[in-house]
């Protein structure tokens, strides 16, 4: 019995899944969820009387991730690269049902709901379905990819259907993740680094300003943003908050479970300021811990996507550690108010069903490339 235990457990170890992310992700769900339940519970208990609802419903759909990335994680990469084309038909018909047949919430048309408490957010399969199209068209045209109008206008043309129905919803922190997941993953793929300089300078910077200037309350966050004090009590009410969560922590936080700010003062707290609360509630050490967890998850994703066997499969990988940085960097800046604020929800953490099983369903794509990646040395 003893040897057969040993020689089990020593295949297990020599399983070619990459560990050292597999552990990284189980750490920042484990402390997601635990953040979240810490957050949410005072906004809970004051809608539905119930300080688990929010909690319980995360844990749901953590558990149905995570048997999702399981499964995904034995299911050959490759298999995706066959439907490109279904991939980006499917994203652009899902995010064409939303002004259609989706629900209005807070302004916003970004939701379809299936049933009155289960709704489903398209923006982020869309995420992982343009990682999935833009991996495989790169492939396939990758010698004209140092082409000004092969390269970088044609793929980027193919993306601007997709940004105009999210910005319909409107969506515009959806739109720039996958924007910048695009423009990374044609950078590694092979476009030139100065064409995008020049587009951006030229196309980018002024639709940009163009958009902030078209919506009034874009540009009410870029005036909050460079003087939140001038309006305490309406505008700047949330970012000034939250830089009280953050300074009242000190250096060791004032206690799990213990932050003040989440008792309705921070609006929705297990959201995209959830960051906030972790500050306020562990500290500079709880705060740079995360952010250590993040950067290994980031530094692994690029040590995957250097060593798999293919380019498709570099660049998938590239892609979803790409999201999961944009994403990590810009909610972080919002609640430290070092750029104004777009509704960024942090991976792992804030609250939101269809975002944690999608970025879990990432995750399993991603461990299926390590374990192919593993193979080839």
């Amino acid at each position: 019995m003893s040897k057969k235990k040993g020689k089990s457990f020593s295949s297990f170890l020599k399983n070619p899944i990459d560990f050292t992310i597999l552990i990284t992700i189980l750490l920042l769900l484990s402390i997601g969820l635990i953040m979240l339940l810490s957050a949410s519970s005072p906004s809970a208990l004051s809608e539905s009387g119930n300080s688990y609802a929010y909690f319980f419903r995360q844990a749901i759909f953590a558990v149905a991730g995570l048997f999702m990335m399981w499964v995904i994680s034995n299911i050959d990469y490759r298999f995706y690269q066959k439907y490109y084309k279904l991939a980006y038909i499917v994203a652009f018909l899902l995010l064409l049902a939303v002004p259609l047949i989706g629900r209005e919430v807070n302004g916003a048309k970004r939701w379809i709901y299936v049933t009155e408490t289960l709704s489903i957010q398209p923006s982020e399969m869309v995420k992982l379905l343009m990682i999935i199209f833009y991996g495989a068209i790169l492939v396939k045209n990758r010698d004209d990819l140092n082409k000004y109008g092969k390269g970088i206008v044609k793929h980027l043309l193919l993306i601007a259907p997709i940004i105009g129905l999210l910005l319909i919803e409107p969506h515009f922190s959806a739109s720039m993740i996958i924007v910048g997941i695009v423009v990374i993953m044609m950078i590694i793929a092979g476009c030139k680094f100065w064409h995008f300089l020049v587009s951006g300078l030229v196309v980018g910077v002024p639709g940009i300003i163009g958009l902030i200037l078209l919506e009034p309350y874009r540009l009410k966050r870029v005036i909050t943003f460079l003087n939140p004090w001038s309006d305490p009590t309406g505008d700047g009410w949330q970012v000034i908050q939250s830089l009280y969560a953050i300074g009242s922590g000190g250096l060791f936080g004032a206690g799990l479970g213990d932050s003040k700010q989440k008792y309705l003062y921070i609006p929705e707290p297990h959201n995209d300021f959830i960051f906030s609360i972790l500050a306020e509630e562990l500290g500079f050490i709880g705060c740079t811990v995360v952010i250590i967890l993040f950067a290994i998850f980031i530094w692994r994703g690029i040590l995957i996507a250097m060593k798999s066997p293919d380019m498709f499969g570099s660049l998938v990988a590239i892609g979803i550690t790409a999201q999961v940085a944009i994403q990590v960097i810009i909610n972080i800046a919002v609640v430290t108010s070092s750029m104004p604020a777009t509704g960024m929800p942090l991976p792992f953490f804030s609250y939101g069903g269809t975002s944690l099983f999608i970025l879990l369903c990432e995750m399993g794509v991603l461990l299926n490339i390590s374990k192919a990646g593993a193979k080839k040395e």
